[in-house]
């Protein structure tokens, strides 16, 4: 071996420009990945959200809710489209102003079984209870002028669609409130106001929250 081999750099290993090839390509598909997450996170489709709040029972028209393009991701499919707003449908629960409208939350008039009236309350209902509210109906049938029986649910599961609360001297802070109940407790509710029941109006567990 003369001086000048033993100066000679050796080749490269081939392994070595694999393990820095394959690094490249890790660095590449990482920015990649990066790149597709950011870019499925900006997509977006449209929506609706309610203008106000939506009570069970209740037409809802285009002028109830509003388009709104929002990233929803596997789950845009569970949210009503702009495709499938169409006549007829009603709101099956309640929808808060500014929610984003769900394909659960509405269907046919033909499955809604409920039905709204109107009754006043006996005594003022609490600052909670609003459009939306679920509450309770409370009846005390009338015995003679003056006197009443026991009260009684008349209806267990109410939803709120106005409250008309009146301060006056003469109203004595009783209240008129405009509810949606199942179409199976119309009759008792209408045969209560008819017989002059002391009507009054619960809010269950949560109401107004």
């Amino acid at each position: 071996m003369t001086a000048l081999d033993s100066v000679r750099p050796r080749p490269r290993a081939f392994w070595g420009d694999a393990r820095f090839l394959l690094g490249i390509l890790l660095v590449i598909a990482s920015v990649a990945g990066v790149w597709f997450v950011v870019s499925a996170s900006r997509q977006t489709a449209p929506a609706f959200a309610a203008n106000r709040t939506i009570v069970p029972g209740e037409a809802i028209s285009a002028d109830d809710v509003r388009r709104v393009d929002v990233s929803l991701g596997q789950v845009s499919d569970a949210y009503l489209s702009p495709d499938a707003l169409a006549d007829g449908l009603i709101a099956t629960r309640t929808i808060e102003s500014g929610e984003l409208v769900p394909d659960s939350a509405v269907g046919a008039a033909a499955a809604v079984r409920t039905t709204s009236v109107v009754l006043r309350s006996a005594v003022d209902v609490p600052g909670s209870v609003r459009a939306g509210s679920v509450v309770e109906v409370w009846a005390a049938p009338l015995l003679e002028r003056g006197t009443y029986d026991t009260p009684r649910i008349l209806v267990a599961d109410a939803t709120v669609v106005s409250v008309t609360r009146d301060d006056s001297m003469i109203g004595g802070g009783s209240a008129a409130l405009e509810i949606v109940i199942p179409r199976a407790d119309v009759a008792a509710a209408l045969a209560a106001m008819a017989d002059d029941s002391a009507l009054s109006v619960v809010p269950t567990s949560g109401a107004g929250e």
